[in-house]
């Protein structure tokens, strides 16, 4: 099979066409660089692109164009028929003053994803760390992988298969899925130890050569445990300084400021690192990081400095139960699902999880056409679909403009009659801007159905109920905290968000005196991020709480001597 290289277009006036061929050469193995110098050239060779099949990662529009007034308007245009690929506007030096308030408009409108001065002389590698930037969010996002990690064997339309792939994407594994009657799935199935006894596979069979054989009738759980194994493993005697429950922005900020701070740090996470911030197709306001990163990037790079740094992270493990040490000063017992752990301190940073529509005949189809949270491996199967979001914050908003790269048309379904006070100001502009979303207001999800995939839904809004064609449900539900477990000695609010601080009831303080400010009701065990009643709900105040736990765990372990 003959590989198709994804193509980098670029639409520039012909005084800036040289050095634009000049500078993308070095991206002609793994792409083809195919330049235009005026707007129906442009048209064109996007026009041949999309006949052809073959895949656009990058636009790059100049602000001076031939055959337009600006480049943004050719933008606009061309983006509308590759709405997958990643939208540059180049400008020269000599436009760069005149054309700066109309990019600076068109970026929040999300009319394009940044736009780069064109290199003044060789070597401009800060220009080209933006283009990489780039290519690398629509690898990941929009393409099919090069290398296969995982390989997925689906015979039975079973709704785990999702499952497991919504937890391969979130940690940046490359993976595909196969028919049991493709090559490759006969190749898989036909060296499984039960196919070669005579008995039928079980489905779904995963296989990473790098972590063991092939896995029948896998789970999402088994998976993430096969690839960063178990705390079981642990010798059940040894004491950490520190155990981590969560790997959310706050789990992930503990995890590397404890473990640099030398402390010895476990994190356990139930489900794939990054927690819910980890399934954002874009943060575009997260401090320094000027051009957005996915939640995907951002807790894989944490991941990497928490590792780095000597902590033990482990997937597909979530947490029972803790029982709190039995005197002041000894250690407390978290028992997980994969054995037990000791540790002198504990940060619960658990976070929160989507509301549950309670919808029985939606309830069973997710996976099936139906998913919580943004769901980013589902996205690429929405091309030239229909697809509902229901959810009136920021998770929900992302996931709509993110989903309108792929989908036909995308409804935001929401129940408060504006996006305005519950959603950042950035994304309800670019939501106004970007023509295939449409906002529904005052509106829920009433009932729904199909047979073996979503197929209807019954949207009920001022109007009454209405049923419509639907391919895809992405349920981003308000929150509700991770913490059934958690004992009664750790005081909760009635909604079961941990109190901490100042926030715990005064009959509950010690002497008089509240917890530290991160601090439960149990002393050692601290909570952060959006487990904690009052935090912000926010990536960067949830970094800032898990970073904060870190100096109150080290005045806990080694306590002021008088």
């Amino acid at each position: 099979m003959t590989r198709v290289r994804p193509a980098l277009v670029f639409v520039v006036g012909p005084e800036h066409l040289p050095t634009i061929e000049s500078e993308f050469s070095r991206y002609a193995r793994d792409y083809e660089v195919l330049c235009a110098d005026s707007a129906d050239a442009g048209r064109a060779l996007v026009a041949r692109l999309t006949s052809a099949q073959v895949p656009v990662a990058l636009l790059g529009i100049g602000w001076q164009v031939p055959g337009v007034e600006h480049g943004l308007e050719l933008m606009d245009e061309l983006h509308n028929q590759v709405a997958t690929a990643r939208r540059i506007c180049l400008t020269g030096r000599h436009d760069f003053g005149l054309s700066l308030t109309a990019l600076r408009g068109a970026l929040g409108q999300g009319r394009i994803d940044t736009y780069l001065l064109i290199p003044q002389g060789p070597r401009d590698e800060e220009f080209h760390t933006a283009i990489v930037e780039y290519l690398s969010d629509w690898g990941w996002a929009a393409s099919t992988p090069e290398v296969e990690g995982v390989q997925i064997v689906d015979g039975s339309g079973s709704s785990e298969v999702a499952r497991i792939r919504d937890f391969l994407d979130r940690m940046g594994i490359p993976h595909r899925v196969y028919t049991p009657d493709s090559d490759v799935g006969r190749q898989i199935i036909g060296q499984l130890p039960s196919v070669l006894g005579g008995a039928a596979p079980a489905f779904p069979v995963v296989s990473a050569g790098i972590v063991g054989g092939p896995m029948e009738g896998a789970t999402a759980r088994e998976v993430a445990r096969r690839f960063y194994g178990s705390p079981a493993s642990l010798d059940s005697d040894e004491v950490a300084d520190l155990v981590v429950i969560g790997s959310g922005p706050a789990g992930l900020a503990a995890a590397v400021y404890g473990a640099s701070e030398g402390l010895s740090t476990i994190v356990i996470e139930s489900e794939a690192v990054g927690g819910q911030a980890g399934t954002s197709s874009m943060i575009r306001n997260y401090l320094g990081f000027p051009r957005g990163i996915s939640g995907m990037r951002l807790a894989q790079r944490a991941r990497f400095q928490a590792t780095r740094f000597g902590a033990a992270i482990y997937t597909g493990v979530g947490a029972e139960a803790i029982d709190p040490g039995a005197a002041p000063g000894e250690p407390h017992t978290v028992r997980t699902e994969g054995g037990r752990l000791r540790a002198r301190a504990v940060v619960v940073a658990t976070g929160v999880a989507y509301r549950r529509l309670g919808i029985e005949a939606l309830e069973a189809l997710v996976g099936l056409g139906v998913f919580y949270g943004a769901a980013t491996s589902a996205s690429r199967e929405m091309q030239g679909r229909d697809v509902f979001v229901v959810g009136g914050g920021n998770s929900a908003g992302q996931a709509a403009v993110h989903l309108a790269r792929y989908a036909r048309s995308v409804t935001l379904l929401v129940r408060r009659p504006d996006l305005s006070a519950t959603m950042s100001d950035y994304l309800v502009r670019q939501i106004a801007a970007t023509d295939r979303i449409a906002v529904r207001t005052a509106t829920r999800v009433t009932d729904g159905g199909g047979a073996g995939h979503l197929d209807w839904l019954e949207l009920t809004g001022p109007d009454g109920a209405q049923r419509v064609a639907a391919d895809g449900l992405f349920l981003l539900l308000g929150a509700d905290p991770c913490g059934d477990w958690l004992p009664d000695d750790i005081a909760r609010d009635d909604r079961g968000f941990v109190f901490t601080g100042r926030e715990v009831p005064k009959e509950r303080w010690t002497d008089g005196r509240p917890p530290a400010s991160l601090e439960t009701t149990v002393p050692g065990i601290f909570a952060a991020g959006d487990i904690r009643a009052g935090s912000m709900k926010r990536v960067a105040s949830a970094s800032g709480e898990g970073a904060a736990t870190v100096a109150l765990v080290h005045a806990y372990l080694t306590p002021t001597r008088t």
